[in-house]
């Protein structure tokens, strides 16, 4: 058990080699994210806090927590502190004109993307507006996971720093935002009529959950940077069941599917299309 909080930690807490290839290879396992070496004071600076709050004076205690099973709260927040990405509304513009054309020639039945590592929100909001915008009352829905539950929360709220909302259009930002006033001022809120086609699961793309359906298009960008070949191969892999037969992969412009899938081909730089049928 940890130790009282009211014992004192030291000031300084290193990590060891020995102990950073433990969080390593826990992370890896847990969810496919090769930390290099350079990550190590990455690591350091998320989890110090967390060495604090319990009164450990090691990085080798709290793994030994972590790893006890007595806590599974705290092992999925070390898993959110280490796998939190930064994102933005509207990042690579051109993949939301993309989703905009498809959604436009879409005919039957409910068009649906899926935001694979959505974050705080940020994607999937920004192809809900686009989808609002190009096809009004039509049935759609965008599904965002994630494995890090904190970050799922702030998304379903669904409320941001104004300073964090610059790449969102002039026109939907009048349409689908709210600007927060009083205690709220500093802040937007995407409104509740957006944010009903949003839902937001829990999910991890080593072993993605199997009740959300298939997808027109589903997003899988800025993630595969952190993976290692079979990784990635395990991942693309597991999202292919859940692609519709004439779907699109959309990938982050730093990331490649060379040597990964045969199964898709190019479309666009960054997109590509399903081969065969389901």
């Amino acid at each position: 058990m940890p130790a009282s909080q009211a014992e004192p930690v030291a000031e300084a807490c290193p990590l060891t080699d020995t102990e950073y290839a433990q969080f390593r290879k826990l992370i890896f396992d847990i969810a496919g994210i090769s930390l290099t070496d350079a990550k190590k004071a990455l690591v350091v600076g998320r989890l110090v806090k967390r060495l604090r709050h319990f009164g450990f004076t090691s990085f080798g205690e709290y793994f030994r927590y972590i790893t006890s099973g007595s806590d599974p709260a705290e092992r999925q927040m070390m898993v959110d502190l280490l796998t939190t990405n930064e994102t933005y509304f509207f990042r690579e513009p051109k993949h939301f004109d993309f989703v905009r054309e498809i959604a436009a020639q879409h005919r039957r039945g409910a068009f649906r993307v899926w935001s694979a590592a959505s974050s705080s929100g940020e994607e999937a909001y920004s192809v809900a507006m686009v989808l609002a915008d190009t096809l009004g009352d039509a049935a759609w829905e965008v599904v965002g996971t994630d494995i890090s539950t904190r970050v799922l929360e702030r998304a379903s709220r669904g409320l941001y720093p104004l300073e964090r909302t610059g790449g969102i259009p002039p026109q939907y930002l009048k349409t689908y935002c709210l600007k927060g006033v009083g205690e709220y001022a500093g802040t937007l809120l995407i409104t509740r009529e957006l944010r009903e086609h949003v839902q937001f699961r829990h999910s991890n793309l080593l072993s993605p959950r199997t009740d959300i359906g298939c997808f027109d298009i589903i997003f899988l960008r800025n993630v595969m940077i952190y993976f290692d070949a079979p990784t990635k191969r395990k991942v693309v892999a597991n999202l292919l069941p859940f692609l519709k037969s004439t779907g699109y992969l959309i990938i982050g412009h730093s990331e490649s599917l060379n040597g990964v899938t045969t199964d898709l081909a190019l479309a666009r730089p960054t997109i590509f299309q399903r081969i065969g049928t389901r």
